[in-house]
């Protein structure tokens, strides 16, 4: 029987080895094996497919910005949260070498214009300026959200903490917290408490103030702060949370009550005005406060929103920005993306826990 080729010495087998590869007895050196030698391209072009994005993001984040940029504000024009992104808006269109864009998409409290930011394409040209409502606790409100903040929004930078005052329409016979706790109760039914949206905090303030004296007050929820007001001035509704930028010049002018404000502190621009902690309401529902920020749609490559950051940072240290912030009632915070998305972390189960004691619930 003839014999195609040589053949091999038993003495020159070739062996498998305990690791997987093979070894030869006469330490000769073999072909590394198809297996291995898959796993060693896969890798490599693994690698070399990871280094390629990390150069494509890298050139795209250099690149950006170079076309206008769209700040979505969840609210109606003409309220805080709109003049701030207009003020802010002005000053870090100089920084980015790109007109700002502010497009108002009002309504469901912040929901349509967050969830229109969620929807959009992680490039950087879409940002929302919001609320701690629609970027953190519409999640614990609705049964049906149709983003999720934690996995739709990129934290960019919390801009200012803001507290908020509680007014009252003069007819209102109250001049303190505690009075007011002892008439909305008095007056079960009869007393009714505004808000710029379901959900925000206003509502949940209120809710819990109805709730905890057993007053039955009725809520009205606007499509921003400024109609809200303008129905507290005309007595439509009786008692409201609002930003000092709407409230101050009426209640200098008598027009409206200061009851107290939210938070932690008094307000620099309503100093005289004690917060509702200060006059025995130490309830954590009177002691948090809401927050105005900037996200962005998950996804977006870090060093934009890197950029974005440091662009808001310079916008709020420059003097006339920091004293209009300042002149809202809010108290300007040091940002990034990372400290935002800790703060949010932080923050989650206080607002977790004050939406359920509060009752309310949404769909």
């Amino acid at each position: 029987m003839g014999v195609t080729g040589t053949a091999r010495p038993a003495t020159m087998a070739v062996q498998p080895s305990p690791l997987g590869g093979f070894f030869h007895n006469h330490n000769r050196r073999q072909p590394m094996p198809l297996h291995s030698l898959m796993t060693r391209r896969t890798w490599l072009g693994a690698a070399a497919l990871a280094a390629a994005a990390c150069t494509g993001t890298a050139a795209f984040a250099q690149a950006y910005p170079n076309k206008p940029i769209k700040i979505v504000v969840p609210f109606a024009a003409g309220g805080a949260t709109d003049v701030l992104a207009r003020v802010l808006a002005e000053k870090m269109a100089v920084g980015l070498g790109q007109p700002m864009v502010i497009d108002n998409k009002p309504g469901a409290a912040g929901i349509i214009g967050t969830d229109a930011v969620a929807k959009a394409a992680p490039d950087g040209y879409t940002l929302l300026l919001g609320l701690s409502n629609s970027m953190l606790t519409n999640q614990f409100l609705y049964t049906k959200l149709p983003y999720s903040p934690e996995r739709d929004i990129a934290p960019v930078y919390q801009i200012a903490i803001a507290p908020l005052v509680l007014v009252a329409h003069p007819s209102v016979p109250v001049s303190n917290g505690p009075e007011l706790l002892k008439y909305i109760a008095a007056n079960k039914g009869k007393v009714a408490y505004g808000s710029y949206g379901t959900g925000a905090y206003p509502h949940l303030a209120g809710a819990y103030m109805s709730q905890s004296q057993n007053a039955d007050m009725s809520h009205v929820a606007y499509r921003g702060e400024a109609p809200m007001v303008q129905d507290l001035l005309g007595g439509q509704i009786q008692i409201g949370f609002a930003s000092a930028l709407q409230v101050k010049a009426h209640i200098e002018a008598g027009k409206l009550k200061a009851i107290g404000v939210s938070g932690e502190r008094r307000m620099g621009t309503l100093p005289n005005v004690p917060t509702l902690a200060e006059q025995g309401l130490n309830d954590e529902a009177y002691r948090v406060a809401g927050w105005l920020a900037f996200g962005a749609p998950a996804g977006t490559p870090p060093a934009i929103l890197e950029r974005l950051a440091t662009e808001v940072r310079k916008a709020t240290e420059l003097p006339d920005v920091a004293q209009r912030i300042a002149a809202m009632g809010f108290d300007v915070q040091k940002s990034s993306p990372a400290l935002f998305a800790a703060a949010m972390v932080k923050e989650r189960p206080v607002w977790e826990r004050l939406i359920k004691a509060s009752g309310a619930t949404l769909d």
